[in-house]
């Protein structure tokens, strides 16, 4: 028991601490190489907090933990809603806004829809795997457009005539042409100059410390994985369990982390944020990598409790945000009272 204990908690902080590490080397090898901040913090940052669920999935996904991958991701996204902005509530009130609502909020709202229509069969196949990834390429694309502070107030129909118009073919090739354009003739060739550059600004020694770092997700996620199921055997419990608890919890550690700080540092709206684009990136992002490497099949559980409980939450969520176009204390209490019944009830209906 307590080597699977010693395994799981070795393994947790191997993935958090790599994931932090990778995080922070990629973020100055994209500053060294010209990259914008708001790219950064639009890909690496926000990435950043759900690499934890990606690692473990991917290699829960590899040893066909099928259980353990939807547990993770429906249990990280309740985790987030529940737990992370339940605490964040106690420690302080922050103010909310309808862009966030009607435009982030929504697609939340689709991803949780689709995850359920398209698991009626019990499985989360290749096929819907393509499909994830390919409204997530687009959310990211359409975030690119519409961050400028010139842009109207996009909203959810916004987002939805974007995808199914096919504009941002327009948006990627006009980034394209306008970098290309920005650049001096001497600039579009890699110099000896720019190599030696390279090597003065630490480039090399980022990079060796990101690659670093990716080999300690890769044993910690291992580690994590081995772990959680050793002590779902010890426990006669069901390894989906063991997923939507203790590895949804360990994996949303820097989301809470992350969050926590931004309220102490009075950026409140930041917390909703990380949560809805978080909950956005599981779904789309997580479990169709997972289920690419192989099909996720869904328990009956899953199907039946964990997945609508999502949906009660993130329904949840989205009255916290609109009403009073704010969430303090009382919220709070809501939240993390229905997480710890959530999570009592989980453990009892799933002890086998």
């Amino acid at each position: 028991m307590y080597k699977s204990i010693f395994m799981f908690v070795l393994g947790l902080g191997f993935l958090l601490k790599g994931a932090d590490t990778f995080v922070e080397a990629a973020s100055r090898i994209a500053k060294k190489m010209g990259v914008s901040d708001f790219i950064i913090g639009l890909t690496l940052t926000a990435l950043g907090t759900s690499i934890p669920e990606l690692a473990s999935s991917i290699s829960a996904s590899i040893e066909e933990y099928h259980g353990l991958v939807i547990g993770n991701i429906v249990g990280s996204n309740i985790a987030n809603i529940g737990l992370v902005l339940g605490i964040c509530a106690f420690i302080g009130t922050f103010r909310t806004g309808k862009r966030m609502y009607q435009r982030d909020g929504y697609v939340m709202m689709l991803c949780v829809i689709l995850l359920f229509i398209l698991t009626q069969d019990k499985v989360l196949g290749r096929v819907e795997a393509v499909i994830f990834l390919f409204i997530y390429f687009v959310y990211i694309m359409f975030l690119v457009k519409t961050n400028s502070p010139r842009a109207k107030k996009y909203k959810f129909h916004d987002f939805i005539e974007y995808m199914f118009n096919f504009r941002y073919v327009t948006s990627i090739r006009s980034a394209v042409v306008r970098r290309a354009m920005n650049k001096q003739p001497s600039q579009r060739t890699t110099t000896d100059h720019k190599i030696l550059q390279m090597f003065k600004e630490g480039l090399i020694k980022d990079i060796l410390i990101s690659l670093l770092s990716i080999v300690a997700i890769v044993f910690g996620s291992k580690y994590l994985v081995d772990g959680a199921i050793e002590v779902a055997v010890l426990l006669s419990v069901q390894e989906n369990i063991i997923g939507l608890s203790l590895i949804a919890v360990g994996t949303s550690m820097p989301e809470l982390l992350i969050s926590i700080n931004a309220v102490r540092k009075g950026y409140g709206t930041m917390v909703v944020g990380n949560v809805l684009g978080s909950n956005i990136a599981n779904i789309l992002l997580i479990s169709s990598v997972s289920s690419l490497i192989s099909p996720l099949r869904l328990t009956q559980m899953s199907f039946l409790y964990t997945i609508p409980i999502l949906g009660f939450f993130s329904l949840v969520l989205l009255y916290f945000i609109k009403s009073n176009w704010k969430i303090g204390k009382k919220e709070g209490v809501i939240a993390l009272s229905s997480y710890i019944i959530f999570i009592i009830y989980a453990f009892y209906s799933g002890w086998s």
